[in-house]
């Protein structure tokens, strides 16, 4: 989704590949990457977690769903997400884009 204005989503539920896991709490652009930071709510205990915008697989703007390329439990052990900090933090938003690589 290289090139989307992934801020025009918030709001949208969010579906891993296996599955409901949120909805869109906002989106950040930092030094040529794009995130969004999903509000898993009940399903990890109100968790938010950062996911790259590389992951969306697919938009469904009918149904205000974005579809990731992620499983549940790959966004389930994420790592942590410290509200405030990742927006300028590159170490941390490294740290998520190699879990992610290893991951998909």
């Amino acid at each position: 989704m290289a090139g989307t204005d992934m801020a025009r989503f918030v709001g949208f539920k969010v579906d891993a590949s296996d599955g409901h896991i949120g909805k869109i709490d906002r989106h950040s652009e930092y030094v040529g990457r794009q995130f969004i930071v999903v509000d898993t709510g009940p399903w990890i205990f109100g968790r938010h977690v950062v996911v790259p915008a590389s992951l969306v697989a697919r938009v469904d703007e009918e149904n205000e769903t974005v579809h990731l390329s992620a499983s549940r439990d790959q966004v389930k052990h994420s790592p942590e997400f410290e509200s405030g900090r990742y927006e300028d933090d590159v170490a941390l938003l490294q740290v998520i884009e190699r879990y992610y690589d290893g991951h998909t």
